[in-house]
């Protein structure tokens, strides 16, 4: 494979909405620069980015994909990322490691829930950005029209370079806003298909011809030296134009919308140019953020730099066993090469370096600061892991995982698999940073938190694919408590004899209610030796144990106060046993006289959502019997309200809050404290 330099290469991340067509363009991409012989199909299986069965099943992306290419020897490092509202943390990641977010919009469709979650996120990275109209060829196709929703959207800066040629099924040429040029395409051709010059249709000369101006006048406002030649009647060469857009672009102000069908091929080989002409190369772009203890610096890609790397995906399957796609953010990597794990402290060889397409792999002979590279068999090394130098522990910040929006219990079907179970979660849990899983011992049960319930039903047919562990779902059994209103006290009496030494213990307790949130407390106040001090410590483990194994509804008890001021002992049959059990015994007895009650675990809820969502979300929440804490404006008409709900009624709020806002909302829940049920 041939080496490239840091100047070479360029890092694209195709981003948008599930079923914008981001698949079939990366596919389209790799087949206009030769880089594979036809197009797959999404429906079969076949395409470089979508390999996994659980993508092929249900015919949508649910992993980053690589898809690299090159191009008149620059290297174009793709990234292929999820659309779908539960994948959105893969999205995340491409965003940071790559240096140009091409946001994908259907024709069709126009701009939906993830076009804008993507656009935002691009933004809070300060990423330079490109718009791909897809789908032209399809019916109902308007390319205006979209173009005016993401006008609307997005706001100013947004720019056409190209407008279509030809509708629907008879899309088939594009003008080229920047030199006002026309590129025809056979129509019928199989892919890859390569565009010839050609007239301006006359019937699109005067559209051809406003709106070029209009591009024009865009570019050149951002340079006062253009802007005077132009004002001075002169003619800007599409050089100078072209240099000044990519200018435009690299700071965030101008974001150009160009126009193609992955499909059919039209125009993929205009965008091919666009990603190596507009995307700034790594050693001109954002560097990227390093820790080191508790200092931040930025660094940039720099080939002769120290070695360091982050992994920022991880791929595994039975034949090819784990792979670990790195950024190289300095240095160069070669084969056998030594680092540290930043995390683990374990040193990890590189024993083989490849180009990874999808999940087809070939050896490279070295990896310079800015490019992607696999590295397979790296064994304590999980996603968002750093590989530095020995003695060097910095760590690579990427974007943390997607907050978790469902909870689902797991078990395994066949009890045999019980041990596996745990193993099989710890290494889907290396792959997929949003995955999270809990064993609570309290409940007895294996607890997944995953983003939607598409995540979730990924995450299971995983478990049985590749671990052989099939599971069945549960609902989660929510931790409630029990505590006392109102003081009490009672006696306990231990006795047992059968033969010798027997037992005996006599305890008696006052109990009497906590403020919530401050647990236990056990006070001695036994005076004459009615209790010898060396059984004191016995009658508290007795308590304890009691309050552990539940009250009167059977949850563990909380916010109690124990004192014990008398009892009785016996010179031979009395022993820590005999008043570990008699104080139980008080303490159960003083419980149901002291007015039990049910204790509910509460959430802090932040839910960011449009406003026009408010009033539905508010009503949502009063149905939950939440208690809203207030609202705060956000940027872009985005409202934050801030709740305390009972976490019993957020077991599906995922779900049901994408449902509510069209997929615009996102929320974080943490438990805050107990409180009456």
């Amino acid at each position: 494979m041939t080496n490239v330099s840091t100047s070479m290469i360029r890092n694209v991340a195709l981003v948008g909405h599930h079923a914008a067509g981001k698949t079939t363009l990366a596919e389209a991409l790799l087949v206009a620069t030769g880089a594979i012989s036809r197009l797959g199909s999404i429906e079969k299986g076949t395409t470089v980015c979508d390999f996994e069965p659980e993508e092929v099943q249900r015919h949508l992306s649910v992993s980053l994909a690589s898809a690299p290419f090159f191009l008149d020897g620059t290297k174009v490092n793709l990234l292929d990322a999820p659309g779908y509202a539960d994948f959105a943390g893969e999205s995340a990641i491409a965003l940071a490691v790559t240096d140009l977010a091409v946001i994908v919009v259907s024709a069709t469709d126009g701009v939906q829930a993830q076009t804008e979650d993507a656009w935002r996120m691009a933004a809070a990275h300060g990423m330079p950005r490109l718009i791909v109209v897809t789908k032209l060829d399809r019916e109902r196709a308007n390319f205006h029209q979209t173009l005016a929703d993401i006008r609307s959207a997005f706001g100013s800066g947004v720019t056409a370079i190209e407008m279509p040629i030809g509708a629907e099924s008879a899309f088939h040429g594009i003008l080229d806003l920047l030199d006002g040029t026309a590129t025809f395409y056979e129509r019928g051709a199989t892919p890859p298909v390569r565009g010839t010059a050609g007239p301006v249709p006359e019937d699109l000369a005067a559209a051809e011809h406003d709106s070029g101006e209009a591009l024009v006048e865009g570019i050149v406002v951002g340079d006062d030296a253009l802007m005077a030649r132009y004002l001075d009647g002169e003619t800007i060469e599409r050089r100078e134009l072209q240099a000044a857009l990519a200018s435009g672009v690299a700071s965030g102000s101008v974001f150009p919308v160009v126009c193609c069908s992955g499909t059919t091929g039209v125009g993929v080989d205009r965008l091919a140019r666009h990603l190596a002409e507009l995307a700034p190369p790594p050693d001109h772009a954002k560097p990227m953020t390093v820790l080191a203890g508790e200092t931040t610096t930025e660094v940039r890609a720099d080939p002769a730099g120290e070695p360091l790397a982050v992994v920022f995906k991880t791929m595994s399957d039975a034949h090819a066993g784990k792979v670990s796609l790195c950024k190289v953010v300095s240095g160069t990597l070669r084969p056998d090469m030594v680092l540290v794990n930043s995390r683990t402290r374990a040193e990890e060889r590189l024993h083989v370096l490849e180009l990874l397409r999808g999940h087809h792999s070939s050896p490279v002979d070295e990896a310079v600061a800015g490019d992607f590279v696999g590295v397979p068999r790296l064994g304590g090394t999980r996603t968002g892991d750093t590989l530095a130098p020995k003695g060097k522990p910095v760590v690579v910040v990427l974007p943390e995982p997607e907050p978790a929006g469902l909870s689902m219990a797991v078990r395994p079907v066949s009890r045999t698999d019980e041990d596996k179970l745990m193993s099989a979660l710890n290494r889907l849990r290396e792959e997929d940073p949003a995955l999270s899983v809990t064993r609570v011992d309290e409940t007895h049960q294996t607890v997944l938190q995953v983003t939607g319930e598409v995540h979730l039903a990924v995450t299971c047919d995983r478990l049985a694919r590749k671990f052989g562990v099939a599971v069945e779902r549960e609902e989660v059994i929510v931790p409630y408590r029990e505590t006392i209103t109102q003081p009490a006290e009672a006696e306990g009496r231990y006795k047992k004899q059968t033969g010798g030494h027997g037992q005996f213990g006599v305890v008696h307790l006052r109990i009497q209610p906590l403020e919530r949130g401050k647990g236990f407390e056990f006070h001695d106040e036994v005076v004459g030796g009615a209790i010898p001090r060396q059984y004191i410590p016995a009658v508290e483990k007795g308590v304890l144990e009691a309050m552990e194994q539940g009250g009167v509804s059977g949850y563990p008890v909380v916010d109690v106060s124990v004192t014990c001021d008398d009892g009785k002992y016996h010179p031979v049959d009395s022993s820590e046993l005999s008043f570990k059990m008699a104080g139980a015994l008080a303490f159960r007895a003083a419980l149901e006289k002291a007015g039990p009650v049910v204790l509910e675990p509460i959430s802090r809820l932040e839910v960011t959502i449009p406003g026009d969502f408010q009033g539905d979300v508010l009503g949502d929440l009063h149905a939950r019997r939440g208690r809203v804490l207030g609202t705060d404006p956000g940027e872009d008409g985005f409202q934050t309200i801030t709740a305390m709900v009972p976490t019993a009624s957020l077991a599906r709020y995922a779900v049901d809050l994408r449902a509510l806002t069209g997929g615009r909302g996102r929320f974080r829940a943490v438990h805050d404290h107990y409180d009456f049920k």
